[in-house]
Order: C-alpha cells, then structure tokens, then sequence
C-alpha cells in the first residue's frame, strides 16, 4: 500500500447523497473551524510577554496557558471522536463550535491567570468535540480527486493557522481595538464562531448517529488523568525543585495509561478501536505525529519569548518577522503533494530534516551581533521543513482507515498531536528556562533560546527515524 495513495474510497455517505456531490462551501465551513482552534493554540504565544505583565503571571501560568489547552484538546479528542459517531458528526461540530465561541469570550475576559488558564482548558474541551469531526466528515463526504484536495485543505489550514497565528496575534494586539491589547486575540473568534455556526446547518452534509455506539467513560477517565499526571510534574516540577510528588506523579501516569490500554482490549465499547493498530501504516504515522508536534509548539512559543524578551520586539514586530517562516511553509506545502507522489514516505523525513537544519541556521543566527534578519533563512527554512510534514500527514496515515472508523481514527492521530505539542512545550520548557534563571538579560534569553532549540532538533531526528518505520509503497 502506497503511504502516499488518498484516503481509501469509503462507502457512499450516510444520508444518501453520492461522495462527489458534497458541497464546497461545506468544506470552507469545516475549514474555518479548525482554523481558528489551530490559531488559538498557536496566537497565544506573541502575547505571553503582555499577559504576563498585564495579569503577573507567572512562567508555570503561561506554560499552562499553552499546554493547558493542548491537554485537555489531546485528552478529550478520542472521546469527541467518539461523541460524534453517537449524536452525528455534524451536531456535534456545530455544539463544539458554539462552546468554542463561547469559551473563547471567557478567555478574553478573563480577570486572572488561574481565570485565563480555565478559560484555556475549555476552549481545548470545546475544541476537542469539533476536530475529529472534520476529519470524519471529509472522509465521508468526499471520494477520489476531492478526497485527496480537500485532506491536503485540512492540512494547508492547520499549517496557515500555526504559522500565521504569531502575525495576526502581533497584529490584532497592536491594532488594540478599544483598548482590548492582548484580549483581542481571544475575542476575535466571537463574531466569527458565531456566524460559522450559523451556516453549519445549511452547509455541511448531515451524518445520522451510528446504532449501538456507547461513550466508554471509564475509558476516558483513565487517559484524562494519565495524560494530567504525565504533564502536570513536568512544568510544575522544575520551578519546585522536583519533590517527591512529581516522581510519584510519572510512575502514577504509567500506571493509569497502561491501564487504559488494557482496558481497551477488555472494553464493549472502546475509545480506540484495536483494529486500528493492526494497519503498520497507522501505527508508524501516530508515532510520527507525536514525536513532530513535540518540536512544533515548543518552537513557536519559545521563539516568540525570545523575539520579545530577547531581541525587544514587539509584538507586531514579532509577528513580522514569523512571515519568513511563513512564506517558506507556504512554499513547501504547495508543492508537498507532488514531491510525496515521488519520494513517498521519504517527505516526513525530509521535512524533518530540513526543519533540523532551519534550527541549526537559527542557533548561528542567534549569535551573531546584527539585526534579526540574520534569523531570517532558518526560519524560512524551517517552515519550509513544516509544509512538507504538515501537508501530506494526514492522508498518509489515515490513507488505509474505512468510514467505521474515520472520526475514531481522526480523534486517535489528532490527540498524539496535541498530547505531543502539550508535553513538548513541557519538556522544552524544562530546558528554557533552567538556562534562563531567575533573573534574566536578554542575553540569558539568546542563551536560554539556542539550548531550547536542541531538543527540538531531536525531535525532528526521531520524526525522520519513526518515518522509516511506514510500509514502503508497491512496485510498479
């Protein structure tokens, strides 16, 4: 089987309606919802520099500010999967959307940190209800040449809402509209989750709820508080010294997950379904999502720490800056679709190393006494590594799941992203600022940022390595 082939040709969508005939407006709508939760997750970084002055938070708040949304995205994504096959995909996108609207205008009043962090959780909860729908929606509603275009959207949409997060987070903060600062950011989403709602009904096509699907809440229960006990120790335990609570807290972690992986072997109705593990394909690609959203997120935020804090940007000047790494992510992904045509699997592993070298390029520029535009080619290249990765991962590891378990498949890949983007600013977190200490220069940022970033390169060579492991495409 062909790594690169399209998603296989599923069934005829429930409802009636023939594959090729699903709406394109359907798919814009889609679309725009996972743009602005990929935006969120992303456009908080450029304004942790002004939250923590205008709320004093602290370095754990603001860590938890970004990895307390991606947990509680990556821990409710399989059981959102999952909700949407007992209620119907799309009613459970449209309720998703609706809390995320919502959840999203707490953010932006929110009056504190420990307030702003709530608010971030839920905007993950919220986000985690709609996410696998997409996915589970595309995968049904279009076949073929569609299927292929509209995967390689999905991806295009959550690389551009990741890389330009940073510009338009930079921008809406310096507009200030109505003295709003970094709040902006999160209230933009109202006016716009509310009128994408409003067209979900007229637009995407409808997926009665599959008979006999149960919600497996012991299940769910078990990784929530594994994924909670793995990451908690892991930004907290630095800043305290790393007391006894926080090994107890790993080796409760272990347990808790393994149990939930036992669990789904005995379960009637599993959060992830066995079956799915049996394709090599599938399992090689969710290990590759994880292994890259640990380089990922732990990038962007700690890049836009170092810009501001660093190199004294602004955050609109910030935001300027991520455009390099946009235009060579805009470039790459364009052109990501044909080179894994030809090279197959090899793309991940390309783009991995590429960004690898983007990094190596950044820890030079760092160094060097000039301006910020000696940051300029590794970060081109750098997002020219995440285009090639980001657009073509999805079709490739879910190129072998049939419609039964398209929204469980999709809930299962997106939580390893978002579980790895979690842990990942985490661990790197660990690196930062235990370089950066307690009272830092902005020479002690530069420091702190260039060892940051060689944990990340890891990361990118594990990407590569795990790639190795996808099945090779048949002969001719």
């Amino acid at each position: 089987m062909s790594t690169t082939a399209t998603p296989r040709a599923g069934r005829r969508p429930q409802g009636g309606a023939p594959a090729h005939a699903a709406p394109t407006g359907g798919l814009l709508v889609l679309l725009i919802g996972i743009f602005i939760t990929t935006l969120d997750f992303f456009i908080v970084n450029v304004a942790i520099p002004d939250i923590q002055a205008d709320l004093h938070a602290g370095t754990a708040a603001t860590q938890w500010v970004v990895a307390g949304f991606g947990l509680a995205l990556g821990g409710g994504l399989i059981t959102g999967g999952r909700l949407g096959d007992m209620v119907g995909r799309r009613r459970m996108y449209a309720a998703g959307l609706t809390a995320f609207t919502v959840a999203s205008l707490a953010c932006g009043l929110a009056p504190t940190p420990g307030a702003l962090v709530a608010s971030r959780v839920a905007q993950g909860v919220a986000a985690a209800m709609l996410m696998p729908q997409v996915l589970g929606i595309i995968n049904g509603a279009f076949e073929g040449a569609a299927r292929v275009r509209a995967f390689t959207a999905y991806g295009l949409t959550m690389g551009f809402g990741g890389v330009f997060g940073q510009l338009i987070g930079g921008a809406l903060i310096q507009a200030d509209v109505l003295g709003s600062g970094w709040r902006s950011i999160f209230l933009i989403n109202v006016p716009i989750g509310a009128a994408t709602v409003a067209l979900v009904r007229r637009t995407v096509p409808a997926t009665p709820a599959a008979r006999g699907t149960r919600l497996d809440l012991a299940g769910t229960a078990l990784v929530t508080l594994g994924l909670v006990a793995l990451v908690l120790p892991l930004i907290e335990g630095r800043r305290l010294g790393w007391p006894e609570w926080t090994w107890f807290s790993f080796a409760g972690s272990a347990v808790l997950l393994a149990a939930f992986a036992l669990w789904q072997r005995r379960s009637g109705a599993p959060l992830i379904a066995p079956a799915l593990f049996r394709e090599r394909a599938f399992t090689a690609g969710v290990g590759i999502a994880l292994a890259y959203q640990l380089a990922m997120a732990s990038f962007f935020l700690y890049l836009a720490l170092y810009l501001q804090q660093g190199r004294g940007l602004s955050a609109l000047q910030s935001g300027l800056l991520f455009t390099a790494l946009g235009a060579g992510y805009f470039a790459a992904s364009t052109r990501a679709a044909a080179v894994a045509a030809r090279i197959g699997r090899q793309v991940l592993a390309l783009g991995a190393a590429v960004q690898a070298v983007g990094c190596l390029l950044l820890i030079d520029g760092v160094a060097q006494d000039g301006g910020v535009a000696w940051l300029i080619p590794g970060l081109a290249l750098a997002g020219a590594g995440m285009g090639l990765v980001l657009a073509p991962m999805s079709a490739i590891v879910l190129a072998g799941v049939g419609e039964r378990h398209a929204a469980s498949a999709a809930g299962v890949l997106s939580t390893f992203q978002q579980v790895g983007g979690a842990i990942g600013v985490a661990v790197v977190g660990i690196v930062f600022y235990g370089v950066l200490g307690a009272h830092p220069l902005p020479a002690d940022v530069a420091g702190a940022f260039k060892a940051g970033l060689l944990p990340i390169i890891g990361f990118c060579a594990a990407t590569a390595a795990l790639a190795q492991l996808l099945p090779k495409p048949p002969r001719p």
